[in-house]
């Protein structure tokens, strides 16, 4: 699954955009260098269903925006992104 595929399936699990899921991120503090992945995982699942694997999509672009490593833009693979940077406000709307 890529990383965008990743974002789509929270989406439709949560019913909210990968953006609205920072904005309360944010609001909660989870934004904060100093929290863990851990805690941000413990909150997804509590709050959302979400397992490990969505939560740590999400735990990334938390953490370090949505920017991923060009090495996933392009190459052979299910893993495969069409973009280096991740579409964070809601399928029906990305151009991609």
């Amino acid at each position: 699954m890529s990383f965008q595929a990743y974002l789509d399936t929270i989406e439709d699990k949560t019913g909210l955009t990968p953006r609205q899921l920072l904005d309360i991120a944010s609001s909660k503090g989870f934004d904060d260098e100093k929290i863990t992945a851990g805690e941000i995982l413990e909150w997804l699942k509590s709050d959302y269903g979400l397992g490990r694997g969505h939560g740590m999509a999400l735990v990334h672009v938390i953490k370090k925006g949505p920017r991923i490593d060009s090495k996933h833009v392009g190459t052979a693979g299910s893993h495969r992104d069409e973009s280096a940077t991740l579409w964070l406000d809601g399928k029906a709307s990305n151009p991609g």
